[in-house]
């Protein structure tokens, strides 16, 4: 989006972007941007905080007020005000070993994805929706469908024009929101690195998603090792041993 900005403005289109990684911004040099400290997937803050996001907002537009360019990178004044850690939060399971074979986090996965099922049920009821859907596997389907990737099968896709690749890249984010939305279903305000925590080191999920990743980014299929490499576990949590 950073170079694309480039080509707006030769159009006569003023552009903003809002970035999340400032040294790859500092790289592309867009006309204009605001770095924010967010997670990643989450440019304008937490949800559920509309007013935090409009803030947000009303910040990167600012800066097609100015005129200090051509290229301008400002740092966002606001911090993710749920950075602190809530001492109330609980996570809706206790934490497991994050660790084991492949086949074996394949064996834990599909029960950890139902003994999940009142928790995220809480989570809908409170907000009236879901991020869930991507893949269009149900919460049960995506987690026999990881876990046969986890135990070598390679399935088939079972939708029509999607790749098994990209329908294991869907699946994947289908899980995380799964996993976050049922964690924020007890209770608190948990913050981003509790609940990154949780999923990244105590739950057979992120484990095995760790697992994926060190599978599969060898590949010799270049759609299978792109997703695994850039699409399983972000690049602040790939230090953590699969």
């Amino acid at each position: 989006m950073s170079a694309l900005g480039h080509y707006l403005e030769e159009e006569g289109i003023a552009s903003v972007a809002i970035s999340l990684i400032r040294p790859q911004t500092e790289n592309t040099r867009p006309p204009r941007a605001l770095w924010v400290p967010f997670e990643l997937g989450r440019p304008f803050g937490p949800p559920g905080d509309a007013a935090f996001q409009k803030r947000v907002l009303l910040a990167a537009l600012r800066l097609l007020e100015r005129n200090d360019g051509p290229v301008l990178i400002e740092d966002s004044p606001d911090d993710d005000p749920r950075s602190r850690p809530d001492p109330a939060w609980r996570p809706p399971l206790p934490e497991t070993e994050a660790d084991g074979p492949p086949q074996v986090l394949a064996q834990r996965l599909e029960p950890e994805i139902a003994s999940l099922r009142q928790a995220h049920a809480r989570w809908r009821e409170r907000h009236g929706y879901s991020t869930i859907g991507l893949s269009g596997f149900s919460p049960a389907e995506g987690g026999r469908y990881i876990a046969g990737w986890l135990r070598g099968e390679a399935p088939a896709s079972p939708r029509k024009g999607y790749s098994a690749p990209l329908l294991l890249r869907f699946a994947i984010d289908d899980l995380k929101a799964y996993y976050l939305e049922a964690a924020s279903g007890t209770g608190g305000k948990p913050s981003s690195r509790q609940l990154g925590d949780w999923f990244w080191n105590g739950t057979a999920a992120g484990a095995g998603l760790h697992a994926l990743r060190a599978m599969y980014q060898g590949s010799d299929d270049d759609r299978l090792k792109l997703i695994a490499g850039n699409f399983t576990v972000p690049a602040a949590r790939q230090n953590q041993p699969a």
